[in-house]
């Protein structure tokens, strides 16, 4: 073979390389392994997860919560891998058997209290996490602020407004969170949980609906429900600082329920239950 025959020989053989990315510059991207960090497989979706753990241990069954399955898989497989949880709960069900899983774990790392109650927050659940997923569509309730003169955190102000805009009514705080009478048996005693003024609301149907319609289990309470005047109650769903009063009250409102000890049906308007993050997106 002749030398000129074997330059273009060789010239063909390096466009190939180049154009197929086969050299070290041009190299293509292949897939990412299942387990890569950033893929589908190792991320927890914080705000599926939250959701789950608010309404999976008040269910009659083991259904799972849509869209969550995976991310509570994970997370229980993390508990199990600790000694924490059995495996035969690692079922994408985020119920009672993980709740205790969790608060166990919570106390590992010293919390107590409200913070060790079994609801994940971003920090444990982070640390949780470390070689195994990261977290994504994190929630944060932020620092706390006031509104009224009553403490809430910041994504409960947000919430607030939202609904004030929707409503078309200026709210009045009356109880905030971090501490409540004892009337309100510690509902109050977490984050998201605010009692409302019904003074002067022109339709209080309209304006439970639109807290409802941004991420609020809301109910008008009434004087023949319980030793309190009228008022708006109202629960922050996936508030990550909330009470486990809250949370129960949370779970019956997904199911259909009222949220008093006598656990009634429902007797608020009828809307797409949804939280803060999801009506954001719309």
């Amino acid at each position: 073979m002749t030398k000129s025959i074997m330059r273009r020989l060789t010239a063909a053989a390096v466009l190939a390389a180049l154009s197929g990315g086969l050299l070290t510059g041009a190299a293509t991207a292949s897939p990412a392994p299942s387990g890569a960090a950033g893929s589908s497989s190792s991320t927890v979706n914080m705000e599926a997860l939250i959701k789950a753990a608010m309404w999976d241990p008040y269910k009659s069954g083991q259904g799972i919560t849509d869209g969550s399955g995976p991310s509570v898989r994970k997370v229980e497989a993390a508990l199990a891998a600790k000694g924490l949880l059995a495996r035969k709960y690692v079922d994408g069900h985020f119920g009672t058997s993980t709740v205790r899983a969790y608060a166990a774990y919570q106390r590992s790392l010293g919390h107590s209290g409200l913070a060790a109650s079994g609801l994940p927050g971003k920090g444990s659940l982070a640390t949780l996490g470390k070689g195994r997923y990261s977290l994504v569509r994190i929630i944060d309730v932020g620092g706390r602020t006031a509104m009224d003169g009553k403490p809430v955190n910041r994504r409960t102000a947000q919430m607030i407004r939202a609904a004030q805009r929707r409503a078309g009514v200026d709210f009045t705080v009356t109880q905030g969170s971090y501490g409540g009478v004892d009337a309100s048996g510690g509902t109050h005693d977490g984050g998201g949980a605010v009692d409302l003024s019904v003074r002067g609301l022109p339709n209080i149907n309209a304006a439970v609906r639109a807290l409802r319609q941004v991420g609020f289990a809301a109910w008008h309470r009434k004087p023949n429900q319980g030793p309190w005047a009228a008022h708006i109650h109202a629960v922050a769903i996936s508030d990550t600082d909330m009470s486990p009063q809250a949370q129960r009250q949370v779970g019956a409102y997904f199911n259909g329920r009222n949220g008093l000890a006598d656990n009634g049906k429902d007797d608020g308007p009828k809307v797409k239950k949804v939280t803060w993050e999801e009506y954001r997106r719309r």
